[in-house]
């Protein structure tokens, strides 16, 4: 696991989106934008159970993350990494929170009757991209 450096970790913890790639059972590529986080050098995500993304990184926890910098556009970070654990502890309350950080609302309000949420750890395997976080060129 590669330690996220405190550049990483801040953009993480910001209101910056992230866009997940997963691998659908065919091999082909799955898209997703969400709200990312960070718990010391685990992202976290916030999804629900039933969706594409969920069963992809449940049959191949290889995911591929990248999150653009919304104080500069031009600045990215992408995280080659891997799923270490999904659950619903905590899942309720870590989905009010995002909604705190990305819509200055006290709960989420999009959940959809009976839904689970479920948070998704993941570990980092290597970084790269361009801003503070990307090793030097070469490396």
């Amino acid at each position: 696991m590669a330690a996220l450096p405190e550049s990483a970790r801040a953009l993480l913890a910001s209101r910056a989106y992230g866009h997940l790639v997963t691998t659908n059972p065919s091999g082909t590529p799955q898209l997703s934008m969400l709200w990312v986080d960070v718990d010391g050098d685990e992202v976290l995500i916030n999804t629900s159970e039933g969706r594409a993304k969920t069963r992809n990184m449940r049959r191949d926890p290889r995911v591929l993350l990248s999150v653009q910098d919304r104080e500069e556009p031009q600045n990215y970070l992408l995280i080659h990494g891997r799923v270490t654990e999904i659950t619903a502890e905590g899942a309720d309350e870590h989905i009010d929170l995002l909604a705190g950080r990305f819509l200055g609302l006290d709960s989420y309000p999009f959940r959809q009757p009976g839904e689970q949420r479920l948070i998704v750890r993941i570990a980092a395997d290597r970084l790269a991209g361009l801003g503070p976080w990307a090793p030097p060129p070469g490396a």
